[in-house]
């Protein structure tokens, strides 16, 4: 214990460094107010005050917190007593939240004041991020439609030129649509002839979107507003005439935009008339509330495929309507037990009847297939026995397939590395496509009758590069490099394999400069996701260069829950047996500190949404091991997630509470019910953003505030509330280079 004459010293030194008076008073006891008041009195302050001075004293790491009301809320579920003191957050309109808001950007800037690297990060990963970037072109009508941006553009804008490497000129920039780049372009479709444009805006970064349509060759306005749809594609009829896509019933307002459930979405066909432009109901199931409905053409516009999902697992419904015909959909799947893509359309026969004869879908399933096949379907009989199969599943996941080229194309994965094999329309092997190396292959999509199809490769440290590929003849040839301002030849990606808590194998990629000593004495940034089959997979990042060039090293651990493996992959991380998810991503910090690469007071660990419940659960089960943490728009509350917008999506991922087992899983692992008192946990770096309208930041909110009351450790616990954003997609440049600099001078400022 420090002599009072030692306390009185530093409490000077922090009042000095905040601003607020420290005081001593009493002969045996510290009293005092500002930077060491922490959510309850006494032993709980002291001990983080303790702790800030047996690592030595830094003025970040004594905080005065925000008060956070805290309510005796409780709820009994089968039979247990579960409290939620912070169920306030839960509702965007409560007065105390922008009160709450404003206290914690204030204590964030002060702490980040401290970051004396965060201007050279910022200013290196801005001239990362300034060199031009174009998409793959989409072609209709003579007409190549794709998307650039300068480098710093706050939105990438739509381009569309006469051939596939022309400048061509701008049809849409966004950037014309607000100052501070929150409204973006979030998808687009050019009609068959290429005349007309259907798009979709999204403000702030909400799932919500307001679909318009343009003139292409004059750029105007052709009188289309939709504004109440989401989760919708859009597709073309083939003769223009209108198109196809998916909305609810209204687009909520107020706070109700945010937490209202979507319920009842409906099909409609947009079409344009004499009179303008009117919409037609093509589908909808009022008995079935929760479903969600998609529709599209096949290239050819023979068929209009119907389907139909409740949740995040990878089964659907599937109805088939001939365009040739006057009958109306036909059922071809109506339970939920597997995957079915359509891919395309092929004629069975010739018939007399140009245009009319009888036709097959060609479909990507998991049906009878955890690692994927494709098959034929004839919606003239759509009993499964009568379903053939072209390509069989093998030993690897196939995770996607397409028709391009009048070819099949399969996506696969053979230990988390691409495999892109290529088929006849009739299921017989052509050829595997020859890649450059560790990395990943996106890509690959077009339309049936297309000569080229395009894809990138990319790695960690390897910046993405296009290539044509003639699917026909099987040759690659690069269409765009990437011009980045980052010397590859430093590094190195590896991939390891390592035992989890089960003994089942994990793989993990590890990307670091070449001589960097595994001595133990190294940064560490783990990222991990784990969820929704969704596999993670080598891929450059302009912000975790600037990370690996201040000798940091980047891991990402193929844990349980994705696709890497298939559905057995997926199954094995979900519902109850979540855990795995969390074992797997502990067994790899462990690895990596008992190979030398690094230790915990030098590993922080990151991931967003379902990332970012997987962070949290890490450091709430082993805080010891990390010594950062930045969970991102987080799933947090375990027991509450499906109450609000599109988490009721995600119980067959997760499970719900309304089950007793499945509730014994959730609050055994819900991070926000897990904050034990006085327990040390590690810096950690909370983001979310005000209008996340798919995890709603109240997930964060709640378990910030709990970290906050009752973690036993100075490190800081912050979080950074970014505004007029969303989950993710369509975030501006600049919000994307602030985020990555304030990280990543975070984590250079706590670990140690």
């Amino acid at each position: 214990m420090p002599s009072k004459t030692t306390i009185a010293t530093i409490l000077t030194l922090a009042a000095l460094t905040t601003g607020t008076a420290c005081t001593i008073n009493g002969p045996t006891r510290t009293q005092y107010h500002g930077p060491l008041a922490a959510a309850s009195q006494g032993g709980m302050a002291l001990a983080r005050w303790e702790d800030a001075y047996r690592r030595g004293f830094q003025p970040w790491q004594v905080l005065n917190y925000p008060t956070t009301p805290a309510e005796p809320i409780q709820d009994t579920i089968h039979g247990v007593t579960v409290a939620d003191p912070f169920r306030w957050m839960e509702n965007p309109d409560d007065p105390r939240l922008q009160n709450w808001f404003d206290q914690q950007d204030a204590l964030f800037k002060d702490i980040m004041q401290h970051a004396s690297n965060r201007e050279s990060y910022h200013q290196r990963i801005t001239k990362i991020f300034d060199h031009p970037r174009i998409g793959t072109p989409t072609e209709r009508g003579g007409r190549y439609f794709f998307t650039a941006n300068d480098g710093l553009q706050n939105q990438s804008v739509l381009m569309v030129a006469d051939a596939p490497k022309d400048t061509g000129k701008v049809l849409i920039d966004p950037n014309t649509w607000s100052t501070e780049g929150t409204i973006s372009l979030a998808g687009w479709s050019p009609s068959e002839d290429g005349t007309m444009l259907a798009y979709l805006q999204s403000q702030g970064g909400s799932d919500w979107r307001t679909i318009k349509v343009m003139d292409v060759a004059t750029g105007n306005d052709m009188g289309v507003h939709i504004d109440s749809a989401k989760f919708t594609g859009i597709s073309w009829a083939k003769d223009g005439s209108g198109f196809y896509y998916s909305r609810y019933p209204e687009r909520p307002t107020g706070s109700a935009e945010l937490t209202a459930l979507n319920e009842h979405q409906k099909v409609y066909f947009h079409r344009m008339t004499e009179d303008g432009w009117q919409d037609e109901l093509v589908w909808e199931s009022p008995e079935h509330p929760n479903r969600g409905w998609g529709a599209g053409l096949t290239d050819d516009g023979r068929f209009l495929i119907l389907t139909a999902s409740e949740t995040t697992a990878p089964v659907n419904l599937l109805y088939v309507k001939d365009m040739h015909s006057d009958k109306d959909f036909v059922p071809i799947v109506t339970e939920y037990k597997a995957r079915y893509s359509v891919i395309g359309s092929v004629p069975i026969m010739a018939s007399s009847q140009e245009g009319h004869e009888p036709a097959q879908l060609i479909v990507y399933t998991t049906d009878n297939a955890p690692m994927g096949r494709v098959i034929a379907i004839n919606p003239a009989y759509p009993n499964p026995d009568a379903w053939i199969e072209l390509i069989p599943q093998g030993d690897t996941p196939m995770q996607s397939a397409s028709m391009v080229g009048n070819h099949i194309i399969t996506r696969s994965s053979r230990d988390v590395l691409p495999e892109i094999n290529v088929y006849t329309p009739q299921g017989e092997f052509v050829r595997t496509v020859e890649l450059p190396g560790i990395g990943s292959a996106g890509g690959f999509g077009g339309r049936q009758n297309d000569e080229y199809t395009y894809y990138s490769f990319s790695s960690f440290a390897v910046p993405t590069t296009q290539y044509r590929y003639h699917v026909a003849t099987g040759t690659s040839e690069v269409f765009r490099e990437s011009q980045v301002d980052f010397d590859t030849k430093p590094y190195e990606t590896i991939q390891v394999f390592y035992p989890s808590k089960d003994g089942t194998s994990v793989p993990m990629f590890i990307t670091k400069r070449k001589d960097t000593p595994l001595d133990g004495n190294n940064k560490l940034l783990l990222y991990g996701y784990g969820g929704f089959g969704i596999p993670q997979t080598p891929g450059f990042s302009f912000a975790n260069s600037a990370w690996l060039e201040t000798g940091g090293i980047y891991a990402v651990a193929n844990i349980r829950g994705g696709n890497e493996y298939g559905l057995p992959w997926r199954e094995a991380g979900s519902k109850l047996l979540k855990q795995n998810t969390f074992d797997d991503f502990i067994a790899a910090a462990e690895f990596l500190h008992a190979n030398g690469y690094s230790r915990p007071g030098l590993t922080a660990i990151q991931g967003g949404s379902n990332g970012g419940l997987l962070v949290g659960a890490c450091i709430i089960q082993r805080p010891e091991l990390f010594g950062a943490a930045i969970p991102q728009v987080g799933v947090l509350d375990m027991l509450r997630f499906q109450l609000f917008s599109a988490g009721r999506f995600w119980v067959s991922d997760y499970g719900s509470a309304e089950d007793p087992e499945q509730f014994e899983v959730l609050y055994a692992y819900s991070p926000y019910h897990n904050v034990r008192k006085g327990v040390r946990y590690p810096a950690t770096m909370i983001t979310t953003a005000d209008r996340d309208d798919r995890v709603v930041p109240m997930h964060s909110f709640k378990f910030a505030a709990a970290l906050q009351r009752d973690t036993g450790s100075a490190n800081p616990i912050l979080i950074r509330l970014q505004r007029d954003a969303g989950h993710g997609a369509g975030t501006s440049t600049a919000v994307r280079i602030e985020t990555a600099a304030d990280i990543y001078a975070f984590l250079d400022m706590v670990l140690q």
